[in-house]
């Protein structure tokens, strides 16, 4: 049987894979696990929990508080808000545990759980261990320890976690948004609210899409992995610049006043500059992943800022920044994790801190995404093939190295194993695009060769 948490907790199709009775257990799993760490000593617990708009997390939420309060956790429930959001109140109102029902950017039939711990952050691993064995010896039949009585929790609407979260948002900002027409496409998700009001507030002038959730209708054609909407706004609108996200509002992408994406890689050059100019970039250093763009790379280097690569994933991303004092990291993708004012990646303050440089600077965000070149970057997938040996195959390291003196310093290869496939990931990025196919179709043929 498989590890129930996955990077980014316990995900998978509502009602099939993620059951109320699962949602109920797991929530009561992580009040004891919690209790017996000592988290709740000398006190009466409080937990968090939020959702984003999908129909699934409306009985799925019923189940997770009626989980806590059994186990004699008060709940303050904050309903649809983001995963940063909650992540932010579980710290401010000095809660126990925060909970999230979400599957970020995943379709809307799909569902996910996440605890994070006091203070906002992600539960540690050995603690998400300790609550999935607690889970499943429950689940055959081992009986639980209940509380009666007073004994028992309480639970309440704290409905003030939504203008709570948006001051937060934007006392942290260095500067107004006055001037700026910003669209704001809200994937018809937690952000739907949350953002146009927080860029509202800052000054800007706002036009929203996406920002219409029915339960049904979550990342369906809008938000960050759909910017095609996004994207024609923003040039019908004459709009200064455009700020898309995902269900759950982790991440942000954004376009500019032409309508062309500016990505996170891009994202993150932006504010790196930006905060090292306010001496907010510790160690002149951001943090990224392998997949990360060379343009990027040479970008900073160029600029005097260090790059630090790790593993992909925003898990790995934030564990290097926490381990080393960073500042500032992310993903291509749009998690920007911005440590000294969120616990997690955080969509909206990611594209109000873009915002605020593009109406400090009085550049577009076109100009100052320039200081980037994003080389083209071609993904092919090797399938049926021992991803286990990519490693020390030989004749895979060969083709490698071939593959890496024709590119010389204008190009960069990856090669990388699934890991939920049997597949080999073959990246490869040059200045030029036919290049970077060629490359990567022979790589991925020496790959089948070698392995398949």
């Amino acid at each position: 049987m498989g590890r129930l948490f996955g990077t980014d907790g316990v995900r998978g199709v509502a009602n099939a894979d993620l059951t109320a009775e699962m949602a109920l257990g797991l929530s009561v799993a992580a009040a004891h696990v919690l209790a017996e760490a000592g988290t709740f000593e000398g006190h009466r617990p409080v937990a968090v929990v939020g959702r984003d708009p999908r129909a699934s997390g409306e009985f799925l939420e019923a189940a997770v508080v009626a989980g806590l309060a059994s186990a004699g956790v008060d709940v303050l429930r904050v309903g649809v808000l983001p995963t940063p959001a909650v992540a932010h109140l579980t710290g401010a109102l000095d809660a126990d545990l925060g909970v999230m029902l979400s599957a970020s950017h995943n379709p809307m039939p799909d569902n996910g759980i996440k605890f994070f711990a006091r203070g906002g952050h992600k539960l540690a691993d050995e603690l998400e261990d300790r609550i999935e064995t607690t889970y499943r010896s429950h689940a055959s039949g081992e009986p639980w320890d209940r509380p009666t009585g007073t004994g028992v929790g309480r639970v309440r609407d704290y409905d003030e976690g939504f203008d709570a979260y948006v001051a937060h948002l934007v006392g942290v900002l260095p500067n107004r948004l006055d001037g700026l027409k910003v669209v704001i496409d809200g994937a018809h998700g937690a952000a739907a609210r949350v953002s146009p009001e927080a860029f509202a507030r800052a000054g800007a002038e706002v036009v929203t899409i996406g920002t219409d959730p029915d339960g049904l209708n979550i990342n369906d054609g809008y938000g960050s992995t759909h910017l095609a909407r996004l994207q024609a706004s923003v040039v019908e609108h004459r709009a200064d610049l455009g700020i898309a996200h995902d269900g759950d509002a982790d991440r942000c992408l954004a376009v500019d006043a032409a309508g062309r994406e500016v990505d996170g890689d891009q994202i993150l050059a932006v504010l790196a500059l930006a905060m090292r100019e306010a001496g907010g970039l510790r160690g002149d250093t951001v943090v990224g992943t392998v997949m990360s763009n060379l343009g990027f790379k040479l970008a900073m280097k160029r600029e005097g800022v260090e790059l630090v690569q790790t593993a992909v994933g925003d898990r790995y991303v934030l564990e290097e920044m926490k381990s080393h004092g960073y500042a500032l990291g992310g993903e291509q993708s749009g998690h920007v994790i911005v440590l000294d004012h969120a616990t997690t990646g955080d969509g909206t303050l990611t594209g109000l801190l873009l915002a605020a440089r593009v109406a400090a600077t009085g550049r577009t965000l076109a100009d100052l995404a320039g200081v980037m070149e994003r080389l083209p970057q071609v993904l092919v997938n090797v399938p049926d093939v021992d991803k286990s040996r990519v490693a020390s195959s030989a004749d895979v390291a060969a083709a490698v190295a071939e593959a890496e003196r024709e590119l010389g310093e204008t190009g960069r290869v990856l090669l990388r194993p699934s890991g939920t496939e049997p597949l080999v990931r073959v990246m490869v990025e040059a200045a030029d695009i036919e290049q970077a196919r060629s490359v990567a179709g022979r790589l991925a043929d020496a790959v089948k060769s070698a392995l398949g």
